[in-house]
């Protein structure tokens, strides 16, 4: 009895095999999915530069009662100067402000770009978000 020998136990090579796939199945729809993610985080950018513009826009809307013709005339900087790392510009113009991407991200190129429109109702200011060139599944949540 004192030679008998201790049996091993460990994972087989097809139970290490079937880890491996599985695995390979998960990364192969979280990976793209992600990526997605990061790209809507990156047009959110737009959205959060926007946020003064859309501020200096309903202040020139409930003090005049109408919605300012562009930057300067909202008491905003110019477009140019309002940027970031993945936007180029920020405008207004007639209670559309838009938001122009620069093409760091491949996926939001230099020509994508999001509009934000202002509609007036009862005395406040409420806002629609659209894009031409940007595919849905790189909107920010706020434009879906």
């Amino acid at each position: 009895m004192k030679n008998m020998k201790k049996l091993q136990q460990g994972f087989t090579l097809i139970e290490l095999m079937i880890v491996i796939a599985i695995l390979g199945i998960l990364m192969a729809i979280a990976i793209p999915a992600y990526q997605d993610y990061a790209v809507r985080a990156k047009a959110a950018e737009g959205i959060n530069l926007a946020g003064a513009t859309k501020l200096a826009t309903a202040e020139t809307y409930s003090s005049t009662g109408r919605l300012p013709p562009n930057n300067t005339s909202a008491g905003m900087p110019t477009a140019a100067s309002i940027n970031g790392k993945y936007v180029a510009s920020v405008s207004t113009a007639s209670g559309v402000v838009t938001i122009t991407y620069n093409g760091t991200e491949p996926k939001l190129t230099s020509s994508s770009t999001l509009l934000l429109s202002a509609t007036t109702q009862a005395g406040s200011i409420k806002w629609k978000c659209k894009s031409a060139n940007i595919s849905s599944k790189y909107l920010p949540s706020e434009c879906r």
